[in-house]
């Protein structure tokens, strides 16, 4: 029986901890990128399992994933969603809104957990909501951070990666999704580009209900 992978990351909010939170972030990855290559290889091939489903916001994403899990699958939820609920609920400011950086670091370490309890998920495959190499690549643009590159090749997921494009008719904004349809347009560019950069291939999810699309995934993934 597969479950649902939903991870709370407690949140603090004293000052020396966020003047520290940039410094631990980058020691957490170092310590992972120190591996051995041979143990990444090896690590990284245990996780073909492992589907993204990402692209533009507001294209339905979240939609077919639900429908995934109803079929049975793991579904890892999205860590920057997780992330703004509980900032919300506790009056944080690690809010894409407020301090985006704060955000794109809390988002690295929520997803580099995810990544890490997802080898012990049931199911043929567990799809992710996002992965590390979203919010590595948005960091990337914001201070021209180098994660990308490292983190696209120490944490690998399934070579086929499924993007939603841009979907304006059913776009909208609510509590936690504040940005217009320009800047979710910009954010898939970046993720366009971002993927194949890494060797991924892109699959562009089609504009169809929801339970044509994740038959499309679906036998997209039992090509493989």
């Amino acid at each position: 029986m597969a479950c649902v992978v939903i991870l709370v990351v407690s949140i603090r909010h004293s000052k020396h901890q966020c003047q520290c939170q940039a410094s631990a972030l980058q020691s957490s990855i170092l310590s992972t990128l120190m591996v051995p290559k041979s143990n990444v290889n090896k690590y990284s091939s245990s996780m073909s399992r492992c589907v993204v489903i990402t692209g533009c916001s507001g294209a339905g994403k979240s939609t077919l994933l639900s429908e995934l899990q109803r079929r049975g699958h793991t579904v890892i939820k999205e860590p920057g969603r997780r992330i703004v609920q509980e900032e919300m609920r506790t009056g944080g400011r690690a809010l894409p809104w407020l301090d985006m950086s704060a955000f794109l670091h809390r988002v690295v370490e929520m997803a580099l957990i995810d990544y890490a309890a997802a080898q012990c998920a049931e199911g043929r495959w567990v799809f992710f909501d996002r992965s590390i190499i979203d919010a590595a690549a948005a960091l990337q643009a914001l201070e021209g951070s180098l994660l990308l590159a490292q983190l696209g090749e120490s944490h690998r997921y399934h070579p086929c990666v499924f993007l939603a494009p841009p979907w304006p008719d059913i776009y909208v904004k609510d509590a936690e999704r504040r940005h217009n349809i320009d800047a979710a347009l910009e954010e898939f560019d970046r993720l366009e580009r971002a993927y194949p950069s890494l060797g991924y291939e892109v699959a562009l999810l089609p504009r169809i209900c929801i339970r044509e699309r994740a038959d499309f995934v679906l036998q997209a993934l039992a090509a493989w």
